[in-house]
């Protein structure tokens, strides 16, 4: 009989919760395997140790959002409105998980290799998936020619990852994904306002 994926799961779910309450560093492998409700030698069935736990609980989530992603974007035609719900399906999928939104912005940053190889692995993935639409819209004419695609992605996940941090600190309980129209507005028309 081969590993449980709902032991898996529940292991993946749990070490998100523990590592947002706890940090990555003050988390033990056996406060992981408590509250996923198993014993410790099941956790190293699937796991060599604590860094494996967590890069294989944030794979899981990127690979998730990236695959609503795409399928929700494949049922869009108007570049405007992939970038707009590309955006919000970014903040709603973190304002829905305060843990993994915690994990994603603190530990993630903390480890450089860490964050060398979830960067070359998943956040070039995601730059890619939103220069293509840069693309698509330069295409039909919706962006300026001129726009450089990968400075466009920098500064549209850069003010999602701003906003998430925000949001993790402020003492407001309020909907992360609310803000995803206004992040695409001031892509879309920047600060200058229209000259009569």
């Amino acid at each position: 009989m081969g590993p449980s994926p709902d032991k898996y799961d529940r292991i993946l779910r749990s070490a998100i919760e523990v590592f947002a309450e706890h940090g990555y560093f003050n988390s033990r492998v056996s406060d992981i395997a408590d509250r996923a409700g198993v014993a410790d030698g099941t956790i190293y069935l699937y796991f060599k140790n604590k860094e494996q736990i967590l890069m294989a609980a944030l794979d899981f989530a990127f690979n998730t959002f990236m695959e609503a992603a795409r399928k929700e974007l494949a049922g869009l035609t108007d570049p405007r409105q992939k970038l707009r719900r590309l955006a919000q399906l970014h903040l709603e999928m973190l304002g829905a998980n305060r843990g993994l939104a915690t994990v994603f912005q603190t530990e993630v940053r903390q480890s450089a290799k860490f964050l060398s190889e979830f960067s070359h692995e998943h956040l070039i993935a995601y730059f890619d998936l939103i220069r293509a639409i840069v693309h698509e819209g330069q295409e039909q004419g919706q962006f300026r020619k001129e726009a450089s695609d990968k400075i466009v992605a920098n500064c549209l996940f850069g003010a999602l990852d701003a906003m998430v941090t925000s949001w993790l600190l402020s003492e407001r309980d309020y909907k992360l994904g609310a803000a995803a129209d206004a992040i695409v507005d001031v892509i879309f028309h920047g600060l200058e306002a229209p000259r009569a």
